[in-house]
């Protein structure tokens, strides 16, 4: 028999954690046809493996790719993804999503995704519902593989508009309808995001009634908590309450811990962080960071052997993006763009955010005036707050730096530099936050135990529009795992660190016929060099390719090799459950 492409010599880590073996791969109509010595046999083509890790296509369960994938040339936005070796991406994280809309609300959900897109999305999204949005994506052609939860927030906004106020009985039914046809056209689950309006006001009542819809249909509920600081151990008890309520398998987004007492308290955690960073540089003082992460971590794992459903997944990174609205308080992001610009826009209602910023307490659970927990302005200071994309070209020269710099750039305070801002490039503003700096390694150590710990996946948390400053994550996270934590620190064995990026989150967002490398499975595969892969991004100068890795298969196509990147024919399937 002739195949289509067969990997000769490779050393074979098959994505279970078991020990690695040797031996060839035959690939015939995008699957894996056999694992054996085929000296025998003949191929097409033919790839000589050896010296070479064969693993199957990293899995990255925790990405908004998806709000690029449905533009035609996704394909070249979502290119550093693929050079990094992920052929699967799950999309509609964090609450965010492009599906379902409803008739009365839909303009309020293109305001929504406007102001995280950066862009009008009107001439892009030409259909109302999860199953046509699924089937738009698969007659246009994908350059990867893709899962999709259903987003609350849509889900929220279809039924309710833009509002902070918790759901009545008609409205979680509406919510539920919603949710009911997107699980029936395949998606993988639901997200949320508990700690960014409009999902922080929801009440544990609603997010029941919706995990019980997914718990009838063997999905997951993926949550961004409400809280990753103080009450964090309020959000993580949330989450399980919620499995034990309904029985759904649960996914907890980004485990992390930040530090959060008082304003004062805060101010010198963040002073005694950034000296110690500086001291890092040079002398690689190994101070435990994750002693409080450790404490979750193991009740969280005991809850696990004790037949709770739950995941959760980390990002290699001590440094955290999102949209620089998503740290105001609720009530002033009500309404459309519009008028949340003009109230950016009025001085009087200027000051009252800022009093709100300035006042705000971080009270379980994060619902009611002025408790929200993403107050990161108030909790790590404008020190802590870089600018990381700009729309426009006006403000590019300040890409990188924190407010607290921009401010004395620009002759303002920092509260007024981000407004001003954010009124320039109308509301479309993407930012860093992280105690130090951008890309700091004595920060990164808070997720040691994370990243090692046995039921996390390593996610990028990917947000690529095509303009502004990246991430290195974009470009860099899998390399990263594997030449850092791997290679240098040893912390994970390879095997482990296959299992973590390709497995591991298939079984958790319940993703079949993917993440091992077994016969039957969809050839989705990645050959590189154990010794030389290597991330070449850095905060700096993020858009960066890494080196090492010499071939990704996505359904048996080569997308990426020695010559370059393949893009067409579009090889990527949508994927249902």
């Amino acid at each position: 028999m002739e195949f289509d492409l067969i990997i000769k010599n490779g050393r074979i880590y098959d994505g279970s954690g078991d020990k690695s073996y040797f031996s060839d791969i035959a690939i015939k109509n995008g699957k894996i046809f056999d694992i054996s010595n085929l000296d025998k046999h003949n191929a097409k083509i033919v790839i000589n493996a050896k010296h070479q890790v064969v693993c199957p296509g990293f899995i990255d369960v925790h990405s908004h790719a998806d709000l690029s994938v449905h533009l035609k040339n996704h394909h070249q936005i979502l290119e550093p993804l693929l050079r990094q070796g992920i052929t699967t991406f799950v999309g509609g994280n964090c609450g965010m999503g492009l599906a379902p809309f409803s008739n009365e609300f839909r303009k309020d959900a293109f305001t929504y995704i406007e102001a995280i897109i950066g862009k009008n999305q009107a001439p892009s999204i030409t259909w109302n519902n999860t199953a046509d949005f699924f089937v738009t994506l698969e007659k246009r052609g994908l350059a990867m593989n893709c899962g999709m939860l259903i987003p609350h927030g849509l889900l929220r906004i279809a039924a309710k508009g833009m509002q902070n106020t918790i759901a009545d009985k008609k409205e979680i039914s509406i919510m539920k309808k919603y949710l009911e046809e997107g699980l029936e056209a395949g998606a993988l689950g639901m997200s949320t995001g508990l700690m960014y309006f409009p999902g922080l006001g929801a009440d544990e009542n609603e997010l029941i009634e919706l995990a019980k819809v997914l718990s009838n249909k063997d999905r997951v509920f993926t949550c961004h908590i409400r809280s990753y600081s103080n009450t964090l151990d309020n959000a993580i008890e949330e989450l399980m309450d919620i499995s034990r309520q309904s029985g759904v398998r649960v996914q907890l987004s980004h485990l992390f811990w930040l530090p959060h007492v008082n304003k004062i308290v805060d101010g010198i955690t963040n002073s005694v962080a950034r000296f110690l960073a500086s001291i890092y540089k040079h002398v690689k003082i190994p101070i435990p960071l994750d002693i409080e992460i450790k404490k979750r971590l193991s009740y969280i794992g005991d809850e696990i052997k004790k037949g709770m459903p739950m995941g959760f997944d980390v990002m290699p990174t001590g440094t955290g993006f999102t949209h620089a609205l998503a740290f105001f308080p609720p009530w002033s992001l009500t309404g459309d763009r519009q008028k949340i610009i003009n109230r950016l826009k009025d001085k009087k209602t200027r000051k009252r955010i800022y009093k709100s910023i300035q006042k705000g307490q971080s009270i379980w659970p994060h619902r009611d005036k002025d408790t929200w927990s993403m107050n990161f302005f108030k909790v790590m200071g404008f020190k802590s707050i870089f600018l990381m994309s700009a729309a426009s070209n006006k403000n590019k020269k300040y890409e990188g730096m924190n407010f607290f710099e921009i401010g004395k750039k620009t002759g303002k305070n920092a509260f007024d530099a981000v407004c001003d801002m954010l009124i320039e490039e109308d509301g479309q503003l993407l930012v860093f936050e992280t105690p130090t700096y951008p890309g700091d390694e004595f920060v990164e150590r808070s997720i040691y135990s994370s990243i090692k710990d046995a039921n996390s996946s390593i996610v990028t948390d990917s947000i690529l529009f095509g303009f502004g400053k990246s991430s290195h994550l974009f470009y860099d996270c899998y390399p990263r795992i594997f030449s850092k934590y791997v290679r240098e620190e040893k912390i994970l064995t390879m095997e482990e660190a296959v299992r973590k990026s390709t497995y591991l989150p298939a079984f958790q967002l319940g993703i079949k016929d993917r993440g091992l490398l077994k016969k039957g499975f969809w050839a989705d595969i990645v050959i590189f060099n154990p010794d030389t892969i290597q991330s070449l991004s850095t905060p700096q100068t993020p858009d960066v390719f890494p080196e090492g890795i010499d071939y990704v298969l996505v359904n048996g196509n080569q997308v990426v090799t020695p010559n370059g990147y393949f893009p067409e024919p579009r090889s990527g399937m949508l994927i249902r459950r």
